[in-house]
């Protein structure tokens, strides 16, 4: 098996194809983190611990005057609270005589074949073909009979450890769970560099690389999703790390809403870094017998720099998250209608709009915010689940028809979690959403969020989406949420328990989607949070892509989508050529620059196909026409990011290669234009040395080692802004 105990030396090993994580029990039944990095056959690696007198760092009373053994500085799995260890804890508990602590130490261990689970929350599952082992670690606090269970699941063969943790309350007094990490890992050295994803509304997931400080770095989001600021994704690399070369660490937090992760390089310059729920707001009340259960961190290692950390997550990713068909499907090549109408439209403009799809080669149309109750703008209506019959005379069902009769598929945009104040859902229930005694409500673009905690809220929502779906033939939902949570507070629950809002909302949120997106198969359900404000692997279980950001500019997307690729695989990205000047920023950017930038996703359309010239339409269709040719390419081989839009700025490069080496795809969009320029090149990499290539429109061949190492020219003739696609076939 791929995780084995070692009884005579107390030391837990975890072992994929090429990395190796161990742990050991010490002698005063404390868990110890020894290793994680490059694969080593069967060593034991004890002699890492290394014991000295620490000044003014606190020994526990059972090592009686052994002064050598502190938890202020030794590396562990799960850091106690209130007991030794000075450094970041994984766990904050208040239990039942009003002291605050956690003092945990190995009681049992289970090594079992297949996949831990997680009541209620999504994770990793194991496909037939995979080998995946189980550890379980239970480490009990003697004092208070309280229990934190260690999650570990080994794919072997992907290269991945997933962490969990489960609390069990097994004393006789109520505690609270005040704080609780997934996931903490320490490391002996601290010469790193912390790579995040920050960004806003409309510019997400924009890297940042920082070398590790004294002190802690944080990053995360108590806004209620996992949010536009800070995406639920770290990496820990070795200075110096590349795209090809150095010692990386990922760590990816399948959840949701609030996260945190924080790195904390301590006095000894050893490194530690947590990843878990985000403890502001966060108080939940375990009574006798009670657990809780914490969300899963999926963790990877590469020693062949960032390149090779993503091509383990985007496998993973691919096969073994998403619960939906479609994941293996190929994906329609849709129009959507927000851009092109907003809200200003009628039956007779969507089938004007869909018609002229037609011609572009489109396969899907999707009709955007706007079709239901009161809905002429967002000050209305969210909640009120009935078609707006003033819009749409024949309802749902009579325009997806003439849709379908024009060989197209339906799809269509919800946003269920929300109210409207300005609504009959609102002024019928206005205790079911989220808004605190004695304060008038807190609004985000004027409307409230429903409080998904609740059983009687959940069941409405559930019913009304599903009539929606069950009543015309729709193939396609874009699922959005468009205001984070503040006021959270519910109406119904006590308010010892009010400290769980926050992550019962999620929970309620999960529920909901098992009841509709998981009961209609047939349906792509595409995730989307003010575009990229929830783009996390929790909502990938769900739903296979997710709309990456509402900017559609085209330069602004190559930075969205370079941060984005760093951990989520092409195929969850949806990307889509909208018009210019764009709406966002009112840049103009050509034609066949804004498809080969959407074709670093999946692909679609957000514009008004009536106003296109018949020339535009030829572009928009070969642009379709390119990406379905190259769809297994692009989708399913292994993702490279040629340049760092972040550090180079005259170019930005990125190649999709076959797994087998055979066929890759070079997309370039020149950023930086001067007069007389020099002459650039772009490099390609994955591709096989020995083999010899075809290069669309030169002739001849070029070896694989030529390619890489002396590259391409860049045409002297191209403008800024405009792009470049290389075909590279073996031969």
């Amino acid at each position: 098996m791929s995780v084995r105990y070692i009884e005579s030396k107390k030391t837990f090993l975890l072992q994929t194809k090429n990395s190796t994580y161990q742990m050991k029990v010490s002698d005063y039944g404390y868990l110890l983190h020894l290793y994680y990095g490059e694969r080593l056959e069967d060593e034991d690696l004890s002699y890492l611990i290394q014991l000295q007198d620490r000044g003014f760092s606190p020994n526990p009373n059972e090592a009686g005057n052994d002064r050598t053994f502190s938890l202020d500085f030794l590396p562990q799995e799960f850091s106690s609270d209130g007991s030794c260890d000075y450094r970041l804890s994984s766990i904050e508990v208040k239990n039942g005589d009003g002291s605050y602590a956690f003092v945990g130490k190995a009681a049992k261990h289970e090594i079992y074949a297949g996949k831990y689970s997680l009541e209620g929350l999504p994770s990793l599952w194991a496909a037939d073909q995979d080998r995946v082992d189980t550890l379980e670690i239970w480490l009990t606090d003697p004092a208070t009979q309280l229990t934190a269970v260690l999650c570990y699941s080994v794919f072997e063969e992907k290269d991945i450890i997933t962490r969990a943790v489960k609390v069990i309350n097994e004393s006789e007094e109520t505690i609270y769970l005040n704080r609780i990490m997934s996931m903490t890992m320490d490391f002996m050295d601290s010469d790193y560099d912390f790579i995040h994803f920050d960004g806003r509304h409309t510019m997400e997931r924009e890297w940042s690389r920082n070398p590790l400080a004294y002190g802690i770095q944080n990053v995360g989001s108590f806004r209620g999703a996992s949010s536009h600021q800070h995406n639920p994704f770290a990496i820990l690399c070795e200075r110096g790390a590349s795209e090809d070369d150095g010692r990386c660490y990922g760590f990816s937090f399948v959840y949701s809403g609030n996260f945190m992760c924080k790195v904390e390089k301590d006095q000894y310059d050893q490194t530690r870094i947590v990843m878990g729920i985000h403890p502001k707001h966060f108080s939940y009340q375990l009574k006798p017998g009670e657990r809780f259960t914490a969300p899963e961190v999926v963790l990877a290692y590469s020693g062949k720099g960032l390149t090779h950390l993503t091509h383990l997550y985007h496998r993973v990713y691919r096969e073994n998250l998403c619960k939906s068909p479609y994941v293996r499907k190929e994906r329609p090549i849709l129009i959507n209608s927000w851009e092109a109408a907003y809200f200003d439209f009628d039956e007779a403009k969507l089938l004007e709009i869909a018609k002229e799809a037609v011609d572009m080669g489109v396969e899907l149309f999707v009709l955007d915010d706007g079709w239901f109750g009161n809905r002429n703008d967002d000050n209305a209506a969210l909640g009120d689940w009935d078609v707006n019959t003033a819009k749409l005379p024949r309802g749902l069902g009579g325009l997806s028809e003439d849709i379908h009769e024009m060989g197209l598929n339906f799809g269509l945009w919800i946003e269920p979690e929300m109210v409207s104040e300005n609504s009959e859902l609102y002024r019928k229930h206005p205790d079911w959403c989220l808004q605190m005694p004695r304060r008038q409500p807190s609004r985000g673009r004027y409307q409230l969020v429903l409080d998904l905690s609740r059983e009687d809220v959940r069941d409405y929502i559930v019913t009304s989406i599903n009539s929606v779906l069950d009543s015309a033939r729709i193939e396609y939902v874009k699922w959005d949420m468009n205001r984070f949570i503040t006021d959270a507070w519910s109406a119904i629950v006590e308010k010892e328990k009010q400290g769980e809002i926050y992550h019962r909302y999620i929970l309620g949120l999960y529920d909901i989607m098992n009841r509709i997106i998981l009961t209609h198969p047939e349906i792509l359900f595409c995730g989307c949070s003010g575009g990229g404000g929830r783009f996390d692997p929790g909502m990938l279980y769900y739903q296979p892509q997710i709309w990456c950001s509402d900017n559609t500019d085209a330069v602004c997307r190559l930075k969205i989508q370079y941060g984005t690729t760093f951990v989520y695989p092409v195929s969850a990205m949806e990307s889509h050529v909208s018009v210019c000047p764009n709406h966002q920023t009112g840049r103009t950017v050509p034609l066949e620059t804004r498809g080969i930038t959407a074709m670093d996703g999946i692909l679609g359309y957000e514009l008004d196909s009536t106003k296109l010239t018949e020339e535009e339409k030829r572009i928009c269709r070969q642009q379709v026409e390119a990406y379905k040719r190259n769809y297994p390419l692009i989708v399913y081989g292994d993702y490279y990011r040629l340049t760092n839009p972040y550090t180079f700025s005259e170019y930005v490069a990125w190649e999709h290669v076959s797994r087998n080496r055979d066929e890759a795809l070079i997309s370039l969009v020149l950023t930086e234009k001067e007069a007389n320029d020099a002459q650039r090149y772009v490099k390609a990499k994955g591709l096989n040395p020995q083999m010899q290539y075809q290069v669309d429109g030169m002739e001849g061949s070029l070896s694989g080692q030529a390619l890489m190492s002396a590259g391409l020219p860049v045409p002297g003739k191209l403008m800024q802004y405009e792009a470049v696609q290389y075909h590279i076939k073996a031969l």
